[in-house]
């Protein structure tokens, strides 16, 4: 069986992102039985210049798509494509346009204890913010998300009242937006090839298939 590592650079609170989350669990599935598929949740900001305490989410997204029939249309086709992959998009649950910073050293984080454990804070910190309405920059948010995923609930309170962290996370946004990646989400496989945006099952099935021929093909080429 072939293994191959996906990173993943998203924001929590990209909706295409989510989206992108669901359709790549279903491309794996897919390719389960032949292929081993390892992914590595990197971060983006989507509105790093939003302030600690966020913005008014409504606001902020009809200035962002010029208006709020534009915002409406997005939300009617995104709620479309999240019901065909089990996600229930709860846009006017919304209320906060959180800074995103702190929900990604969480996930920083929660790496460092495995990807099963990183995994798992994502997929909480997507749900919460887009199902649940709930603000992933309230840090009371963020130690709820971080104990339901099996973390150390004292210790990433002391890191969140830390500064622990920030840098790393800025720094490898920038390294990321340098390597070209300027929207979300943004898949890289194996560190060689990669596939921008929310593709769709099928598309993603077939990236890993074409991989893992290639990884086979190179590997026997070798012996």
């Amino acid at each position: 069986m072939e293994r191959i590592t996906i990173d993943v650079v998203s924001d929590v609170v990209c909706p295409w992102c989510y989206l992108g989350k669901a359709r790549l669990e279903l491309a794996i599935a897919e390719v389960q039985d032949v292929i081993g598929v390892d992914i590595n949740w990197r971060p983006y900001r989507l509105n790093p210049d939003y302030p600690k305490e966020g913005v008014d989410q409504k606001t902020a997204l009809a200035e962002k798509l010029g208006g709020e029939e534009r915002v409406a249309q997005a939300h009617k086709m995104l709620t479309d494509y999240g019901r065909e992959v089990g996600i229930a998009f709860d846009f006017e649950a919304i209320k906060i346009g959180p800074n995103t910073l702190d929900a990604h050293r969480l996930i920083h984080w929660a790496m460092i204890e495995g990807r099963e454990k990183q995994d798992k804070v994502v997929a909480a910190l997507f749900k919460a913010n887009f199902e649940e309405g709930r603000n992933v920059g309230d840090h009371a948010v963020l130690l709820d998300i971080a104990e339901e995923s099996g973390l150390d609930r004292s210790v990433i309170a002391s890191l969140l009242a830390s500064d622990a962290d920030r840098d790393l996370i800025v720094a490898e946004i920038k390294a990321a937006q340098e390597m070209g990646v300027n929207g979300v989400p943004f898949f890289i496989f194996d560190q060689q090839y990669a596939v921008s945006g929310a593709q769709t099952p099928d598309v993603l099935a077939n990236a890993l298939r074409d991989i893992a021929k290639a990884k086979a093909k190179a590997r026997s080429g070798l012996n």
